[in-house]
């Protein structure tokens, strides 16, 4: 049965009107507001709403805002303008007003004005054409791919726009999809950072953890971070193994047989093309990437207090990753103009040229992010975060050797309906810490299904800032890419959570490591077996 945009958006609004009659939450006894359902079930709906809709309509823009209308509602308790005031004052404009997600959107800017550059000096097209030579099949440009997003681990956003610009001309040579080109840069993302010592992820991380203790505590967790190990370990056996399932194999077989990159759909396809200076070389590319990247570092340990005096790890766990690469991405640009006018590649102007267009590109990225931060503000405001928290506390004495995979679920439900993985450590990695003692191996465990989870969650949710700009690097549509993705991020989900169930028991990495690797390859070998192979 099929149904309209418009009897879906009637049915869920009226079942928010049901939902907020219904249930009887808890009232502040200050004056100040609270919602009906703060702290209840309801306090996820918005964020489902959004998701909901997006993979039905396949429209990612007004889902969200209706998902963001939701949760205005539940939280004004039907107060029409209250809803109002808390959706584009508290809401969109206090997202936009916030100086890290202000500081991310400049960065996104640059670097796409640094792409655009790049683009017209001819740095990408010497690639390309080294590429020609170089990488002679599409398992090797995939397998290019996945060894660049590996081998930039620093942070996640810059991962996913920079392998994104610097592969899509050798995987649009090599017809490789749009869709798998995303889920490439994306698997390669969060899941490479949150196991890298030295990234903002693992600032982020040891930043929850007291006492000085979270970088060692971060490391220990990597050997028991299965979702984030498999994953990667699942991209390399699908590539070489040429194996595509669900919605992926249809845009793969679209590209392979026809041409169609996109598989019908491409929000980028009114850009205008860029003239390109034959005369550019593949310095013009490596080089401006090469300095981005220690200018990014750069920026990273100085906005932690490096050079006041901090140590090189203490820097890099108080950075603000926000100010480091909005810094790195300033100073990149910069260099980039100097290096450009030097050679002769592109002149001033027509760098200056590129500051627009490299907006322009990054249009649908910085709408998606916007209103995702709105909605997760939604959710802020009716305490799903406390909610999630009193959940697992509740839950938290019995089965102690299944808590592990029980926590791998709860982190990856939160971090799907929120769209955040950072957040999802924030919750639920004080609560680890408060059932375990750091010197307890379960303990490790448990944190390491916290960050597994959160990656995992992450990487399914449309609403997440990393899926989204995997989709942007990409230039990929948005949604194709979050439906081709979901299939294989499930897949790995299971094999984790059986994983979390082995290691919760014999509580030993060199056991749980090497038993999660070979379900996961069996598994993937059944999968190429009873899988049609596309014709290259």
């Amino acid at each position: 049965m099929k149904y309209s945009a418009r009897t879906l958006l009637r049915t869920l609004f009226l079942v928010v009107v049901v939902a907020s009659m219904a249930t009887m939450g808890v009232f502040a006894t200050d004056g100040e507001h609270v919602s009906n359902v703060y702290m209840t079930a309801w306090s996820l709906l918005p964020p489902v709403v959004a998701i909901v809709l997006a993979l039905l309509t396949k429209e990612v823009y007004s889902s969200l805002f209706v998902g963001i209308l939701a949760g205005g509602i539940l939280y004004s308790n039907f107060d029409f303008e209250m809803t109002v005031n808390h959706v584009f004052v508290d809401g969109i404009v206090g997202s936009l007003a916030d100086g890290y997600n202000v500081g991310i959107l400049v960065f996104l800017v640059l670097l796409g004005s640094m792409v655009s550059m790049m683009n017209k000096a001819g740095g990408s097209a010497a690639f390309g054409r080294w590429a020609a030579v170089n990488i002679k099949t599409r398992v090797g440009a995939q397998l290019s791919c996945i060894l660049l997003g590996c081998l930039i681990f620093i942070d996640d956003y810059f991962n996913c726009l920079t392998v994104g610009s610097v592969m899509r001309p050798v995987a649009d040579q090599h017809k490789i999809s749009r869709a798998k080109l995303a889920y490439l840069i994306d698997a390669t993302a969060a899941p490479v950072v949150i196991i890298a010592p030295i990234s903002s992820w693992a600032a982020a991380v040891a930043g929850f953890v007291p006492d000085g203790q979270g970088l060692a505590l971060f490391i220990s967790a990597i050997p028991y971070n299965f979702y984030a190990l498999l994953t990667i370990l699942t991209m390399v056996v699908l590539v070489v193994t040429r194996t595509d399932y669900g919605p992926m194999a249809k845009f793969e077989k679209a590209a392979i047989e026809e041409g169609d990159l996109f598989n019908g759909a491409n929000p980028y396809a009114n850009m205008a093309e860029e003239e390109v200076n034959e005369n550019g070389g593949i310095i013009d590319l490596v080089l401006p990437v090469v300095v981005l990247i220690i200018f990014s570092t750069i920026g990273m340990i100085y906005s932690g207090g490096f050079f006041e005096g901090e140590s090189f790890i203490d820097a890099f766990s108080n950075c603000d990753a926000s100010v480091g690469l909005m810094f790195g991405a300033a100073f990149g640009f910069a260099f980039t103009v100097v290096l450009y006018m030097i050679r002769k590649t592109l002149a001033f102007r027509a760098s200056m040229e590129c500051l627009p267009d490299g907006f322009k590109a990054m249009v649908p990225a910085i709408m998606i992010l916007t209103f995702a931060w709105t909605l997760k503000s939604m959710t802020d405001s009716l305490g799903a975060a406390s909610y999630v928290e009193m959940l697992v506390q509740n839950s938290a004495g019995a089965l102690q050797n299944f808590l592990p995979a029980i926590i791998f679920v709860i982190a990856c439900l939160l971090a799907f309906a929120t769209g955040t993985s950072w957040g999802t450590f924030g919750i639920l990695i004080p609560i680890t810490m408060d059932i375990f003692p750091l010197d307890n191996p379960l303990g490790i465990i448990c944190v390491s299904a916290c960050l597994a989870g959160a990656v995992c969650g992450d990487h399914c949710s449309p609403i997440s800032d990393t899926t989204i700009m995997s989709s942007a690097g990409a230039q990929c549509d948005h949604i194709s890419h979050v439906s081709t993705q979901i299939p294989y991020a499930i897949t790995v989900a299971v094999v984790t959570f059986v994983s979390y169930i082995i290691a919760g028991f014999v509580q030993s990495a060199f056991i749980a490591l090497p038993i999660a690797a070979v379900l996961m390859v069996a598994t993937l070998m059944v999968i190429s077996k009873i899988t049609p192979k596309v014709a290259v």
